[in-house]
């Protein structure tokens, strides 16, 4: 069936003001986010197809990068043109910049914010919550038969057995989908070099790291530069890869504080990497903060803004279609892998469980706002956590 389409520019000014409103009240990680630009930009306002914002989402997954923003750049690129992506891009992470900098510069000032645990432990499984709600709604945007759920069984399989992403799952996903979608038997063998080339395109991400090491910052910006190229998913799973560097690697920072930076990245709206942020202030103060954000965001722009052409232009081709198919199946099933891999974290006794159970149902039976959620669950670990005093938060 033809894809449904649509081609009206939307004013820059609109983007940016759109993406800034997200980028202040979007909390949840990149699966709720993504659920959140689906729901207000496909079902609200129009601006996008539904068949867009799945070629987004599948395309997006199998990049390297935050997911989230590569989305927001995708549909920015399509109502905006190239520098409507730049600009709604940007102003997605210009208010988590802010906030995350700020909070960056108190936490050095006055030696730690205790409060963080108490509000890291309410929010946590209320995230994970938002995670699987989202989830729910991207299945029903693009699933459509028995391959693609079995592509996400095996995906969601191998992300719980590794323990994070992988590149490959996702290539060979959207392999299997251009032999099972696309024209490959269909004696239509013109339309093989854009598959090639959208399957190529991602392996090419890895090469952009290896930059002189000098000062400090210059040091942040490369190995932020590398989270963001060499990373694939989202920021919910790039943990392992910047704690290992953080902590491991560098020396930069300790356990404690690396374990509260991902806290500020959950807990804050916009993007989960702004994390980046947190860690280059405590490193190397606001310019420290500038470098880090810039060098774990500009891969995603440079990503996005080089597929999305192809894809605009190839988007009816049958192995093109079949690729984001087979990859958006992927997709769903890498994100429950995830989501199952962070409860583990979110997750520890019967208060966590409940809040994640209630919070569920409050997002499925009356849709409430997702600051709204984050909120009553921030203000149930500040009431709960000095008198539980779990001790298994920030240690599983």
């Amino acid at each position: 069936m033809e894809p449904e389409k649509t081609n009206h520019r939307v004013p820059i000014r609109d983007l940016v003001r759109y993406y800034l409103r997200l980028g202040l009240l979007g909390f949840g990680g990149p699966v709720a986010l993504v659920g959140q630009m689906e729901r207000e930009m496909v079902g609200g306002k129009g601006w996008v197809t539904k068949e867009e914002m799945r070629e987004g989402i599948a395309v997006c997954q199998s990049l390297p990068g935050p997911l989230a923003i590569q989305v927001g750049i995708w549909l920015s690129y399509l109502r905006g043109g190239f520098w409507g992506a730049w600009a709604g891009g940007w102003a997605f992470i210009l208010p988590n910049f802010i906030i995350v900098a700020a909070l960056g510069a108190l936490y050095v000032h006055f030696g730690g914010l205790p409060w963080v645990t108490a509000i890291f432990y309410g929010v946590s499984p209320a995230v994970i919550a938002l995670i699987l709600h989202s989830c729910y709604r991207l299945t029903k945007l693009g699933m459509d038969d028995w391959l693609q759920w079995a592509l996400a069984a095996v995906a969601f399989a191998v992300t719980l057995a590794v323990r994070a992403e992988v590149a490959w799952i996702f290539l060979a996903s959207g392999a299997v989908g251009i032999l099972y979608y696309g024209s490959l038997f269909r004696a239509r063998a013109s339309a093989s070099t854009t598959s090639s080339l959208l399957l190529g395109l991602p392996l090419l991400a890895g090469g952009g790291g290896d930059v002189p090491l000098g000062a400090m910052l210059g040091k942040l910006f490369t190995f932020f530069l590398k989270a963001g190229s060499l990373t694939f998913g989202s920021g919910l799973v790039i943990v392992p890869f910047l704690e290992k560097g953080l902590v491991q690697q560098t020396g930069w920072l300790n356990e404690r504080e690396f374990l509260v930076a991902v806290a500020m990245g959950m807990m804050s709206p916009g993007p989960v990497v702004i994390t980046a942020t947190f860690v280059g202030y405590l490193v190397a103060g606001f310019w420290g903060a500038l470098v880090a954000t810039i060098g774990i965001f500009l891969p995603s722009f440079l990503l996005v803004l080089i597929v999305a052409p192809v894809l605009v232009r190839y988007r009816t081709n049958l192995n093109v279609q079949g690729f984001i198919k087979g990859a958006y199946g992927a997709a769903i099933g890498t994100i429950l892998g995830a989501c199952v891999l962070l409860g583990r974290i979110a997750v520890g006794d019967w208060l966590t469980a409940l809040v994640t159970l209630v919070s569920l149902v409050v997002l499925f039976r009356w849709k409430v706002s997702n600051p709204l959620l984050i909120a009553a669950a921030a203000a149930i670990g500040l009431i709960a956590f000095p008198l539980l005093q779990p001790t298994w938060v920030f240690v599983k």
